[in-house]
């Protein structure tokens, strides 16, 4: 059995290092104004996608991304946490399967925090943003992970929070189980999958269970 995990919202919580990150590049160029609401409804997205978003014009969002990844990697460990019961959950999901990441972050910067916080030996590969050149809801993501685990779609699950990852999963012929802890609502999240439950940890007990 192969179980993928998102990151945001999924097993980490990093909205403060990616607030305070955004509220750098906006006002390092000083053209788009900060909102805190609209920055955390696009969490999950590329970067570049979200500063398209919140309205940078096109000739300016890649030395915003720059100015976000610049500042973002000196604090990403000091502000993120793993979210309540995460840890549980990677070990548990480690005793019963082959583990991996799948994240539009930047895969650099995600193995870092996590070697940080004790958890990233758990998993086999971690596939991010500069991994790939179509990210989520793209099945590439997931295709490219399955290949450096040497693993199948049969009895592969992706954990997530977002449509993204859901869409991401369907795409790639895998399961879902979404996650109600992240940033997405259960409305939205029932679009798109049955299974819906609050955290990884039962995500992980859904699917051994399962």
């Amino acid at each position: 059995m192969t179980i993928l995990f998102d990151l945001d919202g999924t097993l980490i919580d990093s909205t403060e290092a990616i607030l305070e990150s955004f509220d750098i590049a906006l006002k390092n160029f000083g053209d788009v104004p900060f909102d805190e609401e609209a920055i955390k409804a696009e969490i999950g997205h590329p970067l570049d996608a979200m500063f398209r978003t919140l309205g940078v014009s096109e000739e300016r969002v890649w030395e915003h991304v720059a100015a976000y990844k610049a500042h973002y990697r000196t604090i990403a460990c000091e502000k993120t946490v793993l979210l309540p019961r995460a840890r549980e959950a990677v070990v548990l999901a480690a005793a019963h399967a082959k583990l991996g990441i799948v994240t539009t972050k930047t895969a650099e910067y995600s193995r870092e925090m996590l070697a940080y916080m004790g958890v990233m030996d758990y998993f086999e590969v971690l596939i991010g943003r500069e991994d790939v050149t179509h990210p989520k809801p793209h099945p590439e993501p997931i295709h490219k992970a399955l290949e450096a685990m040497r693993a199948s779609k049969e009895a592969c699950w992706m954990v997530g929070d977002t449509p993204m990852d859901l869409l991401s999963a369907k795409a790639a012929g895998i399961e879902s189980v979404a996650v109600s802890c992240g940033y997405a609502g259960e409305e939205q999240l029932c679009e798109h999958t049955p299974n819906i439950v609050t955290d990884a940890y039962e995500a992980v007990q859904f699917i051994v269970e399962s």
